[in-house]
């Protein structure tokens, strides 16, 4: 276990059951909750595992703010839905646009960070975004290859048309990768990644190239972003601006990451799934309370679900308030 773990234990006995039970949910999922809904929101959870620890690379142990993680996201989700619409629905088509996807994050990432790494804090992030919005945009208007904004509906290859092994594949794929991101952090090039976060200076008179690791760290997490894209088409058998460039992916990838501990791979997972499960059923709760508090003054029409955001909203201020290192760093101590 602590092989598969590189090393970093959850190192709170109440992390632990929590990863536990949050692995054994997932796993089990299709058996213990075999509705259509029910069985989305897991393999949402999973891909949103991936992405956000994907990120958590970038923000939690380099220090760099980027914006421009959706856009490898959404790389994922076209390779993969234009190749199999051109292509046909074959394993072929999905190799190759998956291949092809790998290489145009992995080039646009490399870009990204050899031009824009030198430039300092919120200048490097308003750049990402100014990229990230100009994806955006091309992928809404080239109508004739990624569909506009109706985007591209597709069958996966056979195998896959059961959503049993749709789900399962996306299981396998996002724990796969996410160890293989814990193996990363906990390697000597994580450790200078967290060196470069702390002082990067210091770490530069050390003889470290920083540009050079916060290039390879873009890298990376820009990889593990563009196979949940794959990962997340192949679930919705549909790719689009909406459900893979949006902003408010972007907005919510961040929230995760910190609702869940910045620069902890632990912290990825816990707030992938509790945000997640809030997005879906947080207004059924809210529904169910509202129906309840019937006929008392004020409160039904202060938790009708029509205002599910306001209390997101309160639930983050309130985790940011009470928790400031996350979920993870909170029981860890």
């Amino acid at each position: 276990m602590r092989f598969l773990l590189s090393g970093d234990t959850p190192r709170s006995r109440a992390l632990a059951v929590l990863l536990v039970l949050l692995l054994a949910a997932l796993a089990l999922a299709p058996f213990l909750f075999p509705g259509t809904r029910s069985l989305n929101v897991a393999a949402k959870v999973c891909v949103f595992v991936l992405l956000a620890a994907s990120y958590d690379l970038l923000l939690g142990y380099t220090g760099i703010v980027s914006f421009a993680h959706t856009m490898f996201f959404g790389i994922g989700g076209y390779g993969a839905g234009i190749a199999i619409d051109r292509l046909g629905a074959g394993w072929g088509a999905l190799a190759l646009g998956s291949v092809l996807a790998l290489a145009l994050s992995a080039a646009a990432a490399f870009a990204v960070g050899l031009l824009s790494l030198r430039v300092r804090a919120i200048f490097f992030a308003m750049i990402t975004l100014a990229v990230a919005s100009f994806f955006q945009i091309l992928a809404s208007q080239m109508s004739w290859l990624t569909g506009g904004e109706d985007g591209i509906n597709f069958r996966p290859p056979a195998p896959l048309g059961s959503r049993l092994a749709s789900y399962y594949l996306v299981f396998a794929v996002s724990l796969a990768l996410f160890l293989v991101l814990l193996r990363v952090v906990n390697s000597p090039f994580g450790r200078v990644l967290l060196s470069i976060r702390e002082n990067e200076f210091r770490a530069e008179a050390l003889g470290y190239r920083t540009v050079v690791y916060r290039t390879a760290a873009n890298c990376i997490g820009a990889l593990g972003a563009t196979v949940a894209g794959l990962l997340y088409a192949i679930w919705l058998r549909y790719t689009g601006p909406d459900t893979t460039l949006s902003f408010d992916i972007m907005v919510d990838i961040l929230l995760m990451v910190v609702i869940g501990g910045m620069g902890t791979m632990y912290g990825s997972a816990l707030g992938a799934a509790i945000f997640v499960l809030a997005q879906n059923y947080l207004r059924d709760l809210m529904k169910l309370a509202s129906g309840a508090l019937h006929g008392v003054p004020l409160l039904p029409d202060l938790v009708h679900p029509d205002r599910w955001l306001l209390w997101l909203g309160v639930l983050f201020i309130l985790c940011v308030y009470y928790f400031p290192t996350g979920i993870v760093g909170r029981l860890r101590k």
